[in-house]
């Protein structure tokens, strides 16, 4: 009976433990208060946002929409855009890329990251679910990794007769924990956040960085993930069940004297 009821707490254990990782996967949105309501026209003036957040932006059909926001190891981030079109105007065809902080463009898992409106139509919506990050990765493998990753929204083969024409977009980026599964043994020094050590007189800390957005958490840098848990528990449970074992098969009788 003793065994059963350790047994139990083992499990009950976890439950307990994997429970704030299933949770996470979730994730929660962000106040769309401080979102950006314009976009940069470069990697250098990306406009920066977090996940959870929708960040809009007005402009012309043929420029070239930026934004950035912060990826860490174990996620999986989806980008979602829309663009919205005038009442009239040709055919046209817009292009989602999203770009890692080395300015790598990342591939697709799935998504329809191009898309063709047909004449006159009011929007049309793109998508792009990024590989899991990874904590580390070889140079030549050209994985994600931890770090700011950027969303280029432009109209790509654009008829002339539609150069200029006013649109407006909405972007927004949700994070799915993948957790343990996804997990490596290596981690990055530091996250690929692009950035510029220069000292100046209006700066006395001397940091000049192009991107400051980072998870709520902070970095992970790939250290921790829910596989530490469950080796600790099935650990745990491999003890009970030795203990459980030399219990059953013991012997229950004592030796008679000569």
């Amino acid at each position: 009976m003793r065994i059963v009821k350790a047994l139990g707490a083992a499990l009950l254990a976890l439950g307990w433990a994997v429970s704030p990782a299933v949770a996470d996967s979730t994730p929660s949105p962000a106040g769309d208060s401080s979102a950006p309501t314009e976009a940069g026209t470069s990697f250098r003036t990306a406009a920066e946002f977090e996940p959870g957040q929708t960040a809009t932006a007005d402009g012309s059909a043929g420029d070239y929409l930026y934004w950035s926001f912060p990826a860490d190891a174990g996620q999986r981030p989806t980008v979602k855009a829309t663009v919205k079109l005038p009442d009239s105007h040709a055919a046209e065809t817009w292009q989602l890329d999203v770009y890692d902080g080395l300015r790598r463009r990342q591939a697709c898992q799935y998504g329809s990251q191009t898309r063709t409106a047909v004449q006159d139509a009011g929007s049309l919506e793109l998508a792009c679910t990024l590989r899991t990050v990874r904590a580390w990765s070889e140079p030549w493998a050209g994985d994600p990794l931890p770090g700011t990753y950027y969303v280029r929204l432009t109209a790509v083969g654009l008829p002339t007769s539609d150069l200029g024409l006013p649109v407006s977009a909405e972007v927004r980026v949700d994070v799915k924990e993948i957790g343990g599964a996804a997990a490596v043994d290596g981690a990055l020094a530091e996250p690929l956040v692009p950035g510029a050590a220069v000292k100046s007189a209006e700066d006395e800390e001397g940091s000049a960085v192009l991107s400051s957005i980072e998870p709520e958490d902070g970095w992970a840098s790939g250290w921790w993930s829910d596989r530490w848990v469950w080796t600790a528990v099935g650990g745990a449970l491999a003890a009970l069940a030795g203990v459980g074992g030399y219990a059953l098969t013991r012997g229950s009788g004592r030796p008679t004297g000569a």
